[in-house]
């Protein structure tokens, strides 16, 4: 194998596709990138049984070929050489070398014949938009588990139907919920699937600068694809479905508030100081003022103030209880300038969303952040 190429594009390559190397790899093929250069390009991808990663780029090929390589040692040296020098990859022996000006490194190989199979994407269900789906899986995947007891609820549920793609995800403490176009091509209006969040949200990220992406649902195999124009990857779906969150959203509210979501940020990571993993901050809505509080008895104490639109049917302030760190993940992934609670009762689970700056709801498909309220003692 012998070929050249540019620099920044291999870069880019190499970290992409090395976002599917594991971390802890069962065997030590796993934790290389293979480099497959034919036909004026030239292939990197990674593979660890459960998700895969390719990125293709063109090169300057004089002798085609393919070459196992250590991955994090090759992504660390692509981030590292800056320049405009091309790359020239050679493999000499057992070795390959890769040159860029005056830098010359040697790497060793691994045996091409134990590096498994990349799996097949599939038939494409239908398509989606990269932006689009970048930032739903962002959004969702901050609900997303983290306990590897319970997989299914580290997953990101994705179900289609009616040109919709909906991503759901869950701790059981909180329930986020996101819905983009999606364009059928397989004449199979409705499927769904759920698959790792985590992996998820990497694909995502590599494939955000797609105009369009190929989505392939699982089939027997139990495998989710998605293909761009010079990236692909696939992921095995988790066994098991996510609770239907229609069942779980509250309809009928009895009040309402919107906050500026920077200054209400702001406010409880300035609270949220004296509270512990165990302790909630408050909030207080009163008309036109919403204030915070944390720490209680003997223990720091923290008190703030921001400003809010309180709408309710009894005319009474109302006092909820959250997880700070819970509530600050949905402000965060709630993109806009305002939020708005909907709140049922302080021991029923509230809704926040996206407010415009005309003051009415984003509309249909919009991040929607159901989180349970932490109850306080009498």
């Amino acid at each position: 194998m012998k070929l050249r190429l540019e620099l920044g594009p291999f870069a880019a390559a190499v970290a992409d596709a090395a976002r599917a190397l594991p971390a802890r790899p069962p065997a030590p093929v796993l934790a290389a990138l293979r480099l497959d250069a034919a036909a004026g390009q030239l292939t990197v991808a990674a593979f660890d049984y459960e998700v895969s990663a390719q990125a293709t780029l063109a090169a300057d090929i004089t002798k085609a070929g393919s070459v196992l390589v250590p991955g994090r040692l090759l992504s660390d040296i692509t981030r590292t050489v800056k320049g405009k020098n091309p790359v020239d990859l050679e493999l000499v022996g057992p070795r390959l070398v890769l040159t860029s000006g005056s830098i010359r490194y040697t790497l060793h190989t691994l045996p091409l014949e134990e590096y498994p199979s990349l799996p097949k994407l599939g038939d494409a269900s239908g398509t989606v938009t990269g932006s689009e789906l970048g930032q739903a899986v962002a959004q969702v995947a901050v609900a997303a588990g983290h306990d590897d007891t319970l997989p299914i609820l580290t997953g990101i549920h994705l179900t289609t139907t009616d040109g919709k793609l909906t991503l759901a995800a869950t701790d059981r403490y909180r329930f986020a919920v996101r819905t983009i176009d999606f364009t059928s091509t397989s004449g199979i209006a409705d499927g769904q699937a759920v698959v790792p969040a985590k992996a998820l949200l990497d694909s995502a990220k590599m494939l955000a600068g797609a105009g369009q992406i190929d989505l392939a649902l699982p089939t027997s195999q139990g495998v989710l694809g998605m293909a761009g124009p010079s990236r692909s990857t696939t992921m095995r779906a988790l066994e098991g479905q996510l609770p239907n969150y229609k069942s779980l959203w509250p309809t009928d509210f009895t009040a309402t508030a919107v906050v500026d979501r920077d200054e209400l940020t702001a406010a409880v990571k300035r609270v949220a100081l004296v509270a512990d993993r165990s302790t909630p901050v408050q909030l207080h809505f009163a008309q036109d003022a919403l204030t915070l509080t944390a720490g209680s008895g003997d223990d720091a104490q923290a008190r703030d103030r921001v400003d809010a639109a309180f709408d309710t049917e009894t005319g009474a302030p109302l006092t909820v209880a959250f997880n700070p760190t819970f509530l600050l993940d949905g402000l965060g992934a709630i993109d806009v300038d305002a939020v708005k609670f909907s709140i049922v009762a302080p021991t029923k689970p509230a809704v926040i969303t996206g407010v415009g700056k005309d003051g009415k709801d984003l509309g249909e498909g919009a991040l929607e952040y159901l989180l349970m309220p932490v109850r306080l003692p009498n």
